[in-house]
């Protein structure tokens, strides 16, 4: 990048009424959802990405403790998380990230209703053009039964 466009960047970045690193709020709260769950994502995904007979196999399904199809636990977090930042609160200063952990609760089944709460838990300077923004997620079926916890670090444009 030129020294020219470096600056254009920098500018874009504070102008764009984007979050950045130095922006974003530490305690805030974004509601999520809901989201349905359906029996053809649940067979699209898995047959796709995660193909175990707990996901794919109605039958066998039936012989488990659960007594039926359950979702791909990646799944359903991504499902929230697609929501979250499509809601673009950071734009191009989202730049990546860098670690994620997901805890799963409780199993997820065709025709349940998600919500998702997700606070900024933290934040931490890398560098003095971005920082680490902590982002935990919840996730709630439609009895309020928390199904999954995750914790993800972005990589967030920004100075101070």
């Amino acid at each position: 990048m030129t020294t020219a466009s470096a600056r254009f960047e920098k500018r874009r970045v504070r102008d764009s009424g984007m979050l950045d690193f130095a922006t974003t709020p530490v305690g805030a709260v974004y509601n999520i959802g809901p989201v349905r769950i359906t029996k053809e994502k649940i067979l699209a995904f898995a047959a796709e990405y995660d193909p175990l007979p707990l996901h794919l196999d109605e039958e066998y399904a039936k012989t488990t403790r659960h007594g039926r199809l359950i979702a791909p636990g990646v799944m359903t977090f991504m499902l929230i998380w697609a929501r979250f930042i499509g809601m673009d609160y950071w734009g191009r200063n989202m730049l990546g990230g860098r670690s994620t952990r997901i805890e799963w609760f409780h199993p997820v089944y065709a025709d349940d209703e998600l919500t998702g709460e997700i606070t900024i838990t933290g934040k931490s300077r890398r560098n003095a053009h971005n920082g680490l923004v902590v982002i935990t997620t919840r996730i709630f079926n439609q009895n309020c039964v928390q199904v999954i916890e995750d914790v993800t670090e972005m990589v967030i444009a920004g100075q101070e």
